[in-house]
């Protein structure tokens, strides 16, 4: 039997109201004159995540991961004849051969399609005669959100329709820019019906890792961003604001190239300093913000 449920109700289904966890941080606030665009990092910065980012972050190839590795490929109609191969170690493995070959090829922050990593997985799988199931674009579809929830729940920050309204009764233009996969911009749809464009974000400035088959912290996506303000209205870095949680992945590469920058330090899980961190020594974002709503009053009209 099909598994019933699409990707977006698989999120709903999965997601248990989370609060954020207070940090500490002090907020530094000021007016930042002239911008025009607002990018907002997704995990950890727009979402409340468990492991504080996209999950393929966490590389983990424990007990628990096995176990519900085991139960999602089960329950989309993926049946297992061997229940002692450690199908979450084959998981890690072969996202970890697809980013040592892009390394390989000249990209030092490689992303992978995780749809593609999972077709890969069962293929081998199957090749061993440890699984029986019929694989389609939709069940993959279905197999990578479910798996991806329940090793890393998200739900909603506090604020994400506020300061999306309130950026754009100020006349800026929206975007994102993250880490992310394919069930990524279902998100939306799942807590808010409806998707990023419908909530005013800019097709064009949805720049998603899993697109390019390049990560943060590597400058590359970025670089993307960069070309797409200018093609969508001139709009250039300084006239840009970058939001995320991440000081290596979200606020060092956009300074390095110009963009003005705030540190969102709103939830405990997912706040990066990189204390300790070289790279980050000596990077100081442009503002530091511990709630959402707190962005509108660094923006003038």
């Amino acid at each position: 039997m099909a598994y019933k449920l699409k990707p977006v109700d698989i999120i709903r289904h999965n997601s248990p109201e989370m609060a954020p966890v207070p940090t500490g941080v002090k907020p530094k606030i000021k007016p930042l004159k002239n911008i025009r665009a607002v990018l907002f990092d997704i995990y950890g910065t727009l979402f409340q995540s468990g492991v504080g980012d996209i999950s393929l972050v966490a590389n983990e190839k424990s007990k628990e991961r096995e176990v519900l590795i085991r139960k999602s490929m089960e329950e989309v109609g993926f049946l297992l004849q061997d229940q002692k191969t450690p199908i979450n170690e084959l998981f890690m493995d072969t996202i970890k051969a697809e980013q040592d070959i892009r390394r390989d090829q000249g990209t030092p922050f490689p992303e992978v399609d995780i749809i593609g990593v999972w077709e890969d997985l069962i293929g081998q799988l199957e090749a061993y005669e440890l699984l029986r199931g019929r694989t389609t674009r939709n069940n993959l579809m279905q197999l990578a959100t479910l798996f991806e929830v329940r090793v890393n729940p998200v739900y909603p920050m506090p604020g994400v329709l506020d300061v999306f309204e309130s950026c754009l009764d100020k006349g800026k233009s929206l975007g994102l820019i993250s880490n992310a996969q394919a069930f990524t911009p279902l998100l939306f749809d799942a807590f808010f019906e409806d998707g990023p464009h419908d909530l005013g974000v800019e097709e064009v400035l949805c720049v998603y890792s899993y697109d390019h088959h390049f990560a943060k912290p590597g400058i590359e996506l970025y670089q993307v961003a960069m070309d797409r303000l200018q093609a969508l209205d001139g709009i250039k870095p300084e006239e840009t604001l970058i939001i995320g949680n991440d000081m290596r992945n979200d606020i060092w590469p956009a300074q390095k190239l110009g963009f003005k920058t705030a540190l969102f330090a709103g939830d405990k899980r997912s706040l990066r300093l990189r204390e300790d961190d070289p790279d980050c020594k000596d990077v100081k974002p442009d503002v530091i913000v511990t709630e959402l709503e707190q962005i509108p009053e660094c923006l003038t009209k």
